[in-house]
Parts: C-alpha cells; sequence; structure tokens
C-alpha cells in the first residue's frame, strides 16, 4: 500500500512539474525541432528534476530534440560525483564531468566573511558558455525555479534599485548561447517533494546558500512570512513579472 501510494505521489507530482514546464515552454518558446540541450546539473534537487523532465519531454513531445547533462567539478572541498556518475551512467544518459578549479579563485578574490555566490555564478557561467560550443549546444538549461525568480527580484528591488529578475529565455551578451529556465513557473516545495520521492543522488555544496547572513536567505524568510498571510503572494509576484504597465514607472526608456 505504502509502495502504491508513492507512485500515485510522484504521478501526481510529475503531471504538475510537466503541465508547468509545459506551459512556461509554450509562453517563451524553449525547445525547438532539433535543439541540443545541456542541462547544467550541479548535482542538487533543482538541476535533478530538470533533467528528469527534459528528458520526459524528450519521449512525449511530437518533436525531436536532444538533452545531454553536464556537471562541472569545481574542486569545492568534500565534492565527489562519483555516485551521480554511476546513476548516469545506468539510465544511458549522455553525462560530460568537467573539472575547473573556480574553488582557489573564489578564495583568492573574495574578502573573508562575504558571500562567494556572485563570483563563483559568474565564474561557472562562462565555462558552461565555453562547453556548450565544444559540445554544440543550441541551448542550455538551468533549473531555476519560481521561487528563485521572485527572491532574484526582490533582491534586485531590495539591494540594486532594478526591476529585474531572471527570464525564461536569455540570449548572451554575444549571441553565442541560448540560456532556457524550464521550471520558472515551479513552486520550489514540488521540486523538493519530487526529488526526494524520486531520491536522486543530491551533492550538497559547502559555498553556496550555506553562508549566514546571506541576502537571499533573508528574501527567502521574509516571503514565507508573507505567504503565511497571504498565500497567493508568491504567484502574484510572479504574474506581475508579465503584467507590466510601463506609463506607471519612472524609466523614460519605457514612456516613449
Amino acid at each position: 500500500m505504502e509502495a502504491l501510494d508513492r507512485r500515485r505521489r510522484l504521478e501526481r507530482l510529475e503531471k504538475a512539474l510537466l503541465l508547468d514546464v509545459g506551459r512556461c515552454n509554450k509562453d517563451f518558446g524553449l525547445i525547438e525541432a532539433g535543439d541540443r540541450i545541456m542541462v547544467a546539473v550541479s548535482g542538487g534537487k533543482d538541476s535533478m528534476t530538470l533533467l528528469h523532465l527534459l528528458l520526459e519531454l524528450k519521449q512525449r513531445a511530437p518533436i525531436h530534440f536532444e538533452v545531454f547533462a553536464l556537471t562541472l567539478d569545481q574542486k569545492q572541498p568534500g565534492f565527489d560525483a562519483s555516485e551521480l556518475v554511476r546513476w548516469m551512467d545506468r539510465r544511458g544518459i549522455e553525462f560530460h564531468l568537467v573539472e575547473q578549479d573556480t574553488y582557489s579563485i573564489v578564495l583568492d578574490k573574495v574578502p573573508e566573511g562575504k558571500s562567494y555566490c556572485s563570483l563563483c555564478s559568474r565564474l561557472r557561467r562562462g565555462i558552461l558558455y565555453g562547453q556548450a560550443q565544444r559540445l554544440g549546444a543550441t541551448k542550455i538549461a538551468l533549473g531555476h525555479h519560481r521561487d528563485d525568480v521572485i527572491e532574484t527580484l526582490l533582491l534586485n528591488l531590495f539591494y540594486a534599485g532594478q526591476i529585474k529578475a531572471m527570464p525564461p529565455r536569455l540570449e548572451s551578451d554575444d549571441g553565442r548561447n541560448v540560456v532556457i529556465r524550464p521550471m520558472a513557473y515551479v513552486p520550489e516545495e514540488t521540486i523538493a517533494e519530487f526529488a526526494e520521492l524520486m531520491a536522486f543522488p543530491i551533492l550538497p555544496c559547502n559555498l553556496c546558500g550555506t553562508q549566514d547572513g546571506l541576502k537571499r536567505q533573508r528574501v527567502k524568510a521574509l516571503l514565507a512570512e508573507l505567504s503565511a498571510e497571504n498565500a497567493n503572494v508568491k504567484g502574484n509576484l510572479l504574474a506581475a513579472l508579465s503584467n507590466v504597465v510601463p506609463s506607471h514607472l519612472f524609466d523614460p526608456r519605457l514612456l516613449g
């Protein structure tokens, strides 16, 4: 009975996830015929769920596209991808493990007590762009979800003075790479429950998201507090990103 209940929960969650991913794909044209999509797999719940969903879509979609995974070993202490390598191999998934020591660079450049996230992210992005070109990828798929999007929106509002979030589809400045975020509509809690039931091999990160005092953690706590008062807060913030009234903002470039 327990196994049956688990299977039903998995089916329900997978259906909800695929619906959100499909809706995002329809709205922003993320996946096109002939695409070769590189999924940036960190080994966390988000990227593992994204890989699973894109492989499912590949089987069901009326168009042909390829999906493969790439993990970047940045030489962080305790990072061990061996279980992930075995998991990919057992499932016959095209997988590339790339070793680049960005950890030493981050430690050298970032003052003690400051967040590593920004520099680490920039270095990782540059490597992913280069690997996508090397491996013939037409798109780079990242595992950001709804909560990441709205947290980034608030971080930019509060700390950078910008109305800026994470777009579902973004072309790099040089036009050589296209980044897609198929799970931009997906709530984090849905991913967490699904990943736990799927028992993905999860790799801990000793740098990102574990340092006390990070601004993102403060924003996450604020959203949790507001959501306890109004369950629609996160959905409303996401909806606001596609419901902009330019005439009621201050940017002259929007008033044309």
